[in-house]
């Protein structure tokens, strides 16, 4: 078995790893959490089309479109309600809907890689993480940040898309037999942003004083 083929498997393995911190956690999570939480399975499934529909001789490049539009849904969502800010708020909204525009404009290219829509939602995620990061470091109660779930999801979220938005922009350009060494930078910030995950779900509420 070759490297690429082993760090795929491990990176689709490790998106089991926040899934039984959800349902280990389930009780003590938020409104937020739980979302996040359903993202995971929608994300985990995601994972199984597109280790299957290759076996059945399909593309799966289409579910990679798909995914895409839902993770910028689905962020859009949980960055709305995790911001306090109202202008926060509404640049989550609009930039989100950039995004879901870029994402609906790549899908006349169903069976094409989604260079433009991966490259539109990572920058759009990195700025959302960002302001996030300046609301949680800014905020006027006592808290330990580390023990903070946002803290660790928004970690995951700028880790994951600011290494790979590169690798989404260029891998258009990049030959088809040479991706999977290139595609081993993702799976590799993948398994280490599930970890984060998993960190982030499995802090407990902490109380403000």
């Amino acid at each position: 078995m070759s490297k690429e083929a082993l760090f795929d498997i491990i990176s689709s393995l490790s998106g089991l790893i926040p899934l039984i911190a959800f349902a280990y956690s389930f009780k003590n999570l938020d409104s937020i959490f739980r979302l996040i939480g359903i993202f995971f399975i929608v994300s985990a499934l995601a994972d199984l089309l597109q280790w299957v529909l290759p076996y059945w001789h399909y593309s799966n490049i289409w579910v990679v479109h798909i995914f895409v539009i839902v993770n910028i849904v689905f962020f859009c969502v949980i960055y709305y309600k995790a911001f306090v800010s109202n202008l926060n708020k509404r640049i989550t909204l609009i930039l989100s809907s950039l995004a879901l525009a870029a994402g609906l404009y790549s899908c006349k290219e169903i069976f094409e890689y989604p260079t433009i829509s991966n490259t539109a939602s990572s920058i759009v995620f990195i700025i959302l993480s960002l302001l996030l990061f300046f609301q949680l470091l800014t905020r006027q109660e006592f808290l330990h940040i580390e023990k903070q779930g946002l803290f660790w999801f928004n970690a995951a979220v700028l880790f994951y898309f600011s290494i790979n938005i590169f690798l989404f922009m260029l891998i258009a350009m990049i030959p088809l037999h040479e991706r999977p060494s290139y595609y081993i930078i993702n799976n590799i910030t993948n398994i280490i942003a599930n970890l984060l995950y998993t960190i982030a779900l499995l802090c407990r509420p902490q109380k403000t004083t």
